[in-house]
């Protein structure tokens, strides 16, 4: 427990003087991650350890170290699953030919992909069924990508991850052009793309709403908010969560060095040199477990005040599949 009141002597020393720690709320879990979380819960509960994952079912070591404990078994593809087993999908969504072929294998599957980006699935079809080519805003490689472009056919949809992308752009002005995004990307960098393919292609439309989900959005501001005051900013979150390193981006932009750590024990005290104001929040992904751990180490090294900015609540909720409603 921290002391109540700073220690005169501590205080004295630059690396003990006190640390005022800005946390940003809203920060960690958003509603799908919840929903893929309780899916495999559930879903072991319901059929018996074990249990299938294709991929991770979020991108968090502790979260996905958690439900192996208690019986998932995560897998790269499906051959790795045995006929007759659960299987689940992550949350980041995946291919069409994914779920076709599990309904093949005679497998029992599940599916945990946000609907958030099942809704981005959806527009890429509609586009697609309208005569449009499709511009998709969002970083190669990433689950999420991988999973949209598998809606539609080779060749119907083509990646913008830059501004330069933009400019290397070779259609004209008469084609039937549409953009979707990543839902977990830079609202900034976003916008910024998105202005210059209308700049360019004032014909492309645009979908209904914005892709970019709201817990991405609403934890990229609150970092907006705290930034300014703090030193430094730590992001809780893994490497490849594209959300996590977005809030890292968006403090750096903002004038506020920030670093992503994975867990407390990842955080070199000589960082807190000179900092007296100190941000902190974490990726979606992020349960508030590894928050107060962070918070618990901290106190360690200095006294801590903590004071939670708090810029909008959420209160989104998502269905279960048919399969484990109830």
């Amino acid at each position: 427990m921290n002391a109540p009141f700073p220690d005169p002597a501590a205080s004295a020393e630059p690396g003990r003087a006190p640390l005022r720690l800005l946390i940003a709320a809203p920060r960690g879990f958003c509603a799908g991650v919840d929903r893929a979380i309780e899916i495999v819960e559930r879903a072991i509960a319901k059929y018996g350890a074990p249990v299938y994952v294709r991929h991770e079912i979020v991108h968090n070591r502790f979260v996905v170290d958690g439900l192996r404990a208690k019986g998932a078994i995560f897998v790269e593809e499906l051959d790795e699953v045995p006929d007759g087993a659960p299987v689940i999908f992550s949350a980041h969504g995946v291919p069409k030919t994914i779920p076709a072929e599990a309904t093949r294998r005679g497998l029992e599957w599940l599916d945990a992909t946000c609907p958030l980006v099942s809704k981005v699935h959806r527009q890429a079809e509609r586009k697609l069924e309208s005569g449009h080519h499709i511009l998709f805003i969002g970083h190669a490689g990433h689950p999420e990508v991988i999973g949209t472009f598998g809606q539609v056919p080779d060749g119907t949809m083509t990646l913008v991850e830059t501004m330069d992308d933009v400019a290397a752009l070779r259609f004209g002005p008469d084609d039937k052009l549409a953009f979707l995004t990543q839902t977990t990307l830079s609202v900034d960098d976003t916008h910024e793309i998105i202005e210059a393919l209308r700049a360019r292609y004032p014909q492309i439309a645009a979908p209904r709403a914005e892709d970019i989900c709201y817990a991405t959005s609403n934890r990229q501001a609150a970092v907006k908010q705290i930034a300014p005051e703090c030193d430094l900013l730590l992001v809780i979150g893994a490497p490849n969560s594209s959300n996590s390193q977005r809030l890292v981006e968006v403090a750096v932009r903002n004038g506020t060095p920030a670093r992503l750590v994975q867990r407390a024990a990842e955080i070199d005290r000589a960082w807190l040199d000179g900092v007296t104001t100190l941000g902190l929040t974490a990726g979606a992904s992020a349960p508030e477990t590894l928050v107060r751990e962070v918070i618990d180490l901290l106190a360690t090294f200095r006294t801590v005040t903590e004071e939670t900015h708090v810029t909008m609540e959420e209160h989104m909720v998502f269905k279960l599949p048919r399969q484990l409603a109830g």
